[in-house]
């Protein structure tokens, strides 16, 4: 029986499927999985005097357009002084989805659901995470809130968690809201069709941008970086578009900081073991402040997040065309997250990036592990019951999630490069201007764009560092490896 992809989609999803495999990832579910979600025929229907019933409220989801696995929702509630009430609510996905059940097995062993041009591969079965666990449209559901006061100065101030029954009025989508919050565009028709929804959303939009300014002023990045996503004609792959950032996605950035923020400290002040999302002092400090030396500017010695994101900011404004070149050259020198243990009473390090000491992941159960983790660890806070992990069983996920975290960013890596190499594949030879966004023993890559996509240097790399601008011309494409190979122009 011939196996071997007979057209360039079905080469990209045997790519993609075949980069799940090497990465240690499981591209389907197993029978007992499949079998469970099945019989799951509804969404919970958990009741109680401590679950309130908040489907009255002007409850919103904002995403990507296509996203249907939605996890979270927000609302405003003004108070008096300037201060504004935020609420968070977040899709229950425990009350469903029970530790060691088969479908939570196979959440263990991925720990996140991995995004290609190919195909999603879902953490939670489709029939779960875009619908009877999701946050939907018109959809009763049970979730948790993160209630938090925030003040006229950016400040979250009192805060708390609770069970709450919720429902979606409108959802909504990052690009069309984005546009309307920041350029005068015309309201989106979800937004005109519930009444109350646009001045909602003003409210939520101006907090965000006080919760935004305030971790400014503490010395969060500001970073830009260019996301890719698949645009399809007629059914293929036509070209992998950057999407831009907006204020729709600041507000959701800011509120779910501060919503994962506050969980941390619940847990924290409950005594509970739990994890911690951490990004550490970057140890490439060094090569931070030569490439700022490079572009005329001067950083401290040692590494101070207030001063990097000064200089972010002045390099924004003389050289806004190549910040977001600047922005991943800096997030590669930064080095990547991570899930550690919090013990009550032990130190733990923060998020230098975010510029919080707070931070934990709480706000996509549907899409990642550890944010199911702490959802049930939350819930057992709130019924004073034993935490359902121990202290050595959180050690042992943190290094495993950071792990897997890991090799989903490869898989997506590698797919949107068999995307890339597809669509570069007629143009052996041509030239373009590329950045430097990695250098070591295993090999030195360069992004470029149209499409916007990495590939490894092959000739002509020798001295190159990350963030260096370079020439290049393309040599050789495999879309089934993923691979584009580039020489360096003298």
């Amino acid at each position: 029986m011939n196996t071997t992809p007979t057209s360039p989609a079905s080469t990209l999803m045997h790519a993609a499927r075949q980069a799940m495999l090497d990465n240690g990832l499981l591209p389907d579910f197993d029978q007992a999985a499949l079998e469970q979600a099945n019989a799951i025929v509804q969404p919970a229907k958990d009741s109680g005097a401590e679950i309130r019933d908040l489907r009255n409220l002007l409850w919103a989801s904002i995403d990507n357009d296509t996203s249907r696995d939605l996890d979270q929702l927000t609302v405003a509630q003004a108070l008096s002084g300037g201060s504004v009430r935020i609420l968070v609510a977040i899709a229950d996905v425990d009350a469903i989805v029970k530790i060691g059940s088969p479908i939570d097995m196979h959440a263990h062993a991925n720990t996140t659901s991995v995004y290609t041009p190919a195909a999603i591969f879902s953490m939670l079965p489709e029939k779960l995470s875009t619908d009877l666990t999701s946050l939907g449209e018109d959809q009763e559901r049970l979730s948790i809130v993160i209630e938090m006061t925030i003040d006229s100065q950016g400040g979250v101030g009192q805060s708390d968690l609770y069970r709450a029954r919720v429902l979606n009025r409108a959802k909504l989508a990052y690009n069309s809201v984005g546009m309307w919050l920041q350029s005068g565009a015309a309201a989106p028709d979800r937004v005109t069709a519930v009444t109350g929804m646009d001045v909602q959303l003003r409210t939520q939009d101006r907090v965000a941008q006080l919760l935004r300014a305030a971790r400014r002023a503490r010395g969060a990045l500001d970073l830009e970086t260019i996301e890719t996503q698949p645009t399809f004609s007629a059914g293929v792959l036509s070209d992998l578009q950057p999407q831009e950032t907006n204020r729709a996605k600041q507000l959701i950035e800011e509120f779910m900081v501060a919503a994962n923020g506050v969980t941390a400290q619940f847990l924290s002040g409950k005594g509970i073991s739990a994890l911690r999302r951490v990004l550490r002092t970057p140890q490439r400090w060094d090569r931070i402040v030569a490439l700022a030396k490079e572009l005329g500017e001067a950083l401290p010695a040692t590494p101070s997040a207030p001063a990097l994101n000064a200089f972010l900011s002045k390099r924004r404004q003389t050289a806004p065309a190549l910040y977001p070149d600047l922005s991943l050259s800096i997030i590669k020198l930064l080095g990547a997250g991570e899930y550690v243990l919090d013990v009550p009473g032990q130190p733990v390090e923060g998020h230098f990036g975010l510029a919080v000491s707070d931070y934990t992941h709480s706000t996509a159960p549907n899409r990642r592990f550890p944010d199911l983790i702490t959802q049930r660890l939350a819930k057992a806070a709130l019924t004073n019951q034993a935490a359902p992990y121990s202290a050595s069983q959180l050690q042992e996920l943190a290094a495993h999630c950071t792990l897997q975290e890991q090799n989903a960013a490869k898989v997506e890596r590698s797919v949107n490069k068999s995307a890339a190499a597809l669509l570069l594949s007629s143009r052996i030879g041509a030239k373009f201007d590329a950045v430097v966004t990695g250098a070591s023993e295993k090999g030195t890559w360069v992004r470029i764009s149209g499409p916007t996509t990495e590939g490894r240097v092959v000739k002509g790399f020798k001295g190159l560092d990350v963030g260096d601008r370079v020439q290049v011309v393309l040599q050789h494409t495999d879309v089934a490896r993923g691979f584009i190979d580039f020489a360096r122009v003298e």
